[in-house]
């Protein structure tokens, strides 16, 4: 028997659930990145497929370039990840360096910063001097309030290794179900074709269903959404192929 939404609103804020939640410590989620990943995968090799189909090129251009893109592009999608996150969390301990060097040379400088950041929240008097002398008689505290509230990020930041690796498993196996058609010996280009759009037209669809699933969003507007993206981006290099072909006569 399910529980009602609102019965279950209030087991969630019981205070001994509150004080159990609050005593877990927040772990990086890797969804965002996964994706990403599955999404950018699938528009590539799709993309690649779109093209060779509309320059009218073999098949087996298809499965090459599908293939080399799949796992160059995974490759340089993860490292840029890796990158961007591992650069994310230098900043944050540089970030956190700065603060903890402050609050030993100017002390009395950085009080004044917690009192006038909590004085726009709405707070003052003896309320807010209270909350002043609590901040900073703990450093670390008093370290992770600056770093939130002056600098606007977060304590904690994403495993740079958890989300290459997400990025990339995400971008191999979801683009490579665009090619699956290529490798099972259809009748001809076009039939490939076909059954590789309606895989990625599901593939893009359910990511969006998926997407929305996890955070709380309509699942059909989120899914057909996705679909049109990566629907597009699909077109754009079908009529490129195209064109070239009609253009330059590449056969």
């Amino acid at each position: 028997m399910s529980i009602p939404a609102d019965k279950q609103l209030e087991r969630e804020h019981h205070p001994d659930a509150i004080s159990a939640r609050l005593g877990i410590k927040p772990r990086s989620q890797s969804v965002s990145d996964a994706v990403l990943g599955g999404i950018d995968g699938c528009v590539t090799t799709f993309a690649v497929v779109s093209g060779v189909v509309g320059a009218g090129l073999p098949p087996s251009v298809a499965l090459v370039l599908g293939f080399a893109n799949l796992f160059a592009d995974g490759f340089s999608m993860a490292v840029s990840n890796f990158e961007s996150t591992t650069a994310q969390r230098e900043f944050i301990e540089h970030t956190r360096r700065k603060e903890a060097l402050h609050i030993d040379k100017v002390p009395e400088g950085e009080r004044e910063e917690i009192r006038q950041i909590f004085r726009k929240k709405g707070f003052d008097g003896a309320v807010l001097e209270e909350i002043v002398a609590t901040i900073s008689k703990d450093r670390e505290l008093w370290i992770d309030t600056m770093l939130t509230e002056e600098h606007g990020l977060q304590k904690e930041s994403p495993n740079p290794w958890k989300s290459a690796a997400a990025t990339f498993l995400a971008f191999l196996t979801v683009g490579a179900i665009p090619l699956l058609p290529f490798l099972g010996g259809a009748a001809d280009v076009q039939t490939a074709f076909v059954w590789s759009a309606l895989l990625a037209a599901g593939v893009f669809f359910g990511i969006g269903m998926l997407k929305s699933y996890v955070f709380d969003k309509p699942m059909f507007a989120s899914g057909l959404k996705t679909l049109l993206t990566g629907g597009g981006a699909s077109a754009i290099a079908y009529f490129t192929g195209y064109v070239l072909r009609e253009t330059f006569g590449i056969v």
